[in-house]
């Protein structure tokens, strides 16, 4: 996987701009940075919303989790030959609101790379994004859980927690993209994040609940590009 950095993450959960026009709106938004900047901008859409989205866009669009189940009599469930499918870039695993065991999640990042999709995997803490990495995903992003939509960044209320990510990820693995999320609400806190050592964020509310999403986007592409060229 080679993405061009910055890498602004968007989640965009279940927020009712998840859908219909709103979804799209944000998405092209996000195109558009992309296309201004050279940041690398991901989406991660509900399920519903990943096939037209990946129409509409030339970004990359990620799934927000899989099931660890095989194509089957499983109703309710998304395993990843579904995701592939659909034609997403990758999928997002192991988020504090859709945690997995470790078997499944070994399964799971196991299978996407044999159908040649990403893994953003996340963890709550840095020694369980250390252990993480032994399973060799794409990227890993920490996130304390209890600064996820607070709006107080972990690049600046907890800067230890990134630096131990990065230290102890990287022992074990130093080929994975790191990235940090949880309050990160603008571009000097993409800034910060980088000046930590991780790749770029992974962010949903700020961008999702904004009155102008481009703008937001906007300024977290390109502090974080200013950060990565001091």
């Amino acid at each position: 996987m080679k993405y061009a950095l910055p890498i602004i993450a968007i989640n965009y959960k279940a927020y009712s701009q998840a859908f219909g026009s709103k979804a799209l709106e944000i998405a092209k938004a996000a195109e558009k940075v992309h296309r201004e900047t050279g940041a690398t901008i991901i989406i991660a859409p509900p399920f519903t919303e990943l096939f037209r989205l990946k129409q509409a866009v030339e970004i990359p669009v990620f799934a927000q989790h899989a099931d660890p189940i095989d194509p089957g009599a499983h109703t309710g469930y998304i395993p990843l030959e579904a995701i592939k499918e659909v034609g997403v870039d990758g999928v997002i695993l192991n988020h504090s609101e859709h945690k997995l065991i470790t078997t499944h999640l070994y399964k799971l990042i196991k299978k996407a790379k044999q159908l040649g999709l990403i893994t953003l995997v996340c963890a709550d803490e840095p020694e369980i994004g250390a252990s993480i990495a032994v399973f060799n995903p794409d990227m890993i992003a920490v996130e304390p859980p209890e600064l996820i939509g607070t709006g107080i960044p972990v690049s600046k209320a907890k800067p230890e927690v990134v630096t131990n990510s990065v230290s102890l990820i990287r022992k074990i693995n130093d080929k994975v993209t790191i990235l940090t999320g949880a309050g990160i609400t603008t571009g000097d806190d993409v800034a910060a994040a980088i000046k930590l050592g991780t790749a770029g964020v992974l962010v949903a509310s700020a961008v999702m609940k904004a009155k102008d999403p481009y703008k937001v986007i906007l300024d977290m592409a390109t502090k974080g590009l200013e950060a990565l060229n001091r």
